[in-house]
């Protein structure tokens, strides 16, 4: 396939489009992300036996994936700079190269201190591979058939976090934690063998000025504002969640002023101009908090609780990802026909009962009773999330969306660290109450489960204040670009980027 067949597809309308005609692109883009989501769920499960094989303690080895979020976070906020002054393709595949890089240089990793340092050079390859990938995603396909091409999309990014713990389980047992990072090499290599052959010709734009101040903000801003949140996990008052919160804080009020006064930002602020996008933004910050929090309260309530193996855990977590794997490409396609609200209406409102029955778990809850919920979770977010994530992106001008794309993702980043944080803060505050409450000769058990019981409540609870709030969102309008353009960019200079 030519460079010049390669963009055709870019260029279709809805009557001419063809999904097979972008799927070997689309693929090629597919084996990148996954590889790096997989990455991030996989290491989870291993830390017990890294543990062990390096004779360090958790906090030490806790920096492995500290290190990762923080070089993650630190160069999200450059892929929209990079993409337009190099090619997208050009950066995507240098950013699996070296992901993949770091990927054997953890395998054989000595010292503890290789290990967070390989971890480090992952998270720098890892961190622009998704807001890229999403935004070459988005260019393949016309404005009315989206909703479809990321349909396809979501299944397999939604399949790699369920597949990630029976991945992770299986090789530390049976093989080696070194796997775990080895097995990046061969996806790797055929993630760019594919997107040589098959990305679209390098789109870059006209030289775009390097905003200076932004790019050393917008490190120190996502990066410690992640490093803080995480740190709250532990202790909300310790010096590090504080210095971490505050650095961060400064940063990024200094760095939202800075942005806003620049022609050519860094990142683009000025699309929150757009009250679609706006709406679409909180909506999804909303929903992510306490979704990102229960896919991990979940897993710890099957291993802490009920006593499952991390491999078992990741069996029963399977139907998180089949059912979503199920509602995605439906709900992508209805997307086409009849916007975000009703979908993403249906799709959380599914979710939150899910949380509410959970809420009500005890020590007699049965298995299947959770597996039901998983199940419902994972189908409420196959209709929720894809229909949102597309949506949010129409709201934003065609040729900003590399630059809207790591805005989203950085902020996705900050919101994951507050999710896990903050529940898992909550979870044991709400535990020690139950224990404190019970007294002494009470059964530990009963105040456990009654702290993951008020948990998934609070979770539920901020579900449903987002179910309320997609009454909010408007159906895409015909001319969905041309409109939003207008109303997000009201000076022509803009216009004409």
């Amino acid at each position: 396939m030519s460079a010049h067949t390669q963009t055709k597809p870019m260029e279709t309308s809805g009557d001419d489009f063809s999904l097979k005609a972008i799927l070997p692109p689309l693929v090629a883009i597919i084996v990148g992300m996954i590889m790096v989501i997989l990455d991030s769920t996989v290491v989870n499960n291993a830390i017990p036996k890294l543990v062990e094989y390096f004779d360090t303690d958790l906090k030490t080895i806790q920096w492995t994936v500290t290190g990762y979020t923080l070089a993650l976070s630190a160069v999200i906020p450059l892929a929209g700079w990079m993409s337009d002054k190099f090619g997208s393709k050009q950066i995507f595949m240098i950013t699996i190269a070296l992901f993949t890089i770091g990927s054997v240089l953890c395998g054989i990793a000595q010292t503890v201190e290789q290990l967070i340092i390989y971890r480090i050079i992952q998270g720098l390859g890892g961190g622009m591979v998704g807001p890229i990938g999403m935004a070459m995603v988005f260019k393949l396909a016309p404005p009315e058939r989206r909703g479809s091409v990321m349909g396809v999309l979501g299944v397999p990014l939604l399949m790699a976090p369920a597949l990630g713990p029976v991945l992770s389980g299986w090789l530390v047992d049976s093989v080696s934690w070194h796997w775990i990072f080895i097995i990046n090499l061969p996806i790797g290599i055929i993630a760019m063998i594919l997107g040589y052959k098959y990305l679209p010709k390098a789109d870059r734009q006209m030289a775009p000025h390097l905003d200076i101040i932004g790019m050393c903000l917008a490190p120190i801003a996502f990066s410690m504002l992640a490093y803080g949140v995480s740190e709250g996990g532990t202790s909300w008052s310790s010096t590090s969640t504080i210095m971490g919160l505050t650095i961060g804080g400064i940063a990024l009020i200094l760095f939202i002023f800075v942005e806003l006064s620049q022609k050519q930002p860094l990142l683009e602020l000025k699309v929150f101009k757009s009250s679609d996008f706006t709406r679409s933004i909180i909506l999804t910050w909303i929903i992510q908090l306490p979704l990102f929090g229960a896919m991990l309260i979940i897993p710890l309530y099957l291993q802490g609780v009920m006593h499952f193996t991390a491999l078992e855990t990741g069996l029963i977590l399977m139907p998180y990802a089949l059912c979503a794997a199920i509602g995605m490409p439906i709900s992508g396609r209805l997307f086409d026909k009849i916007g975000a609200r009703p979908l993403a209406f249906g799709g959380l409102t599914i979710v939150s009962i899910s949380l509410f029955i959970l809420s009500g778990i005890s020590v007699d809850t049965s298995l299947w009773v959770i597996i039901l919920c998983i199940c419902m979770l994972g189908l409420g977010m196959g209709f929720a999330m894809m229909p949102l994530n597309t949506h949010l992106l129409n709201s934003a001008p065609r040729h900003l969306v590399s630059r809207v794309t790591p805005l989203t993702t950085a902020a996705q980043q900050v919101v994951l660290s507050f999710s896990v944080a903050g529940l898992t803060g909550y979870l044991t505050s709400q535990i020690t109450l139950h224990a404190t409450s019970a007294g002494v000769d009470s059964n530990p058990l009963n105040a456990v489960v009654a702290g993951y019981g008020d948990t998934f409540f609070l979770s539920a609870c901020l579900v449903t204040a987002g179910v309320a709030l997609t009454l909010i969102l408007r159906k895409p309008m015909k001319q969905e670009e041309d409109g939003t353009v207008s109303r997000i960019n009201p000076d022509p200079a803009m216009n004409n980027h």
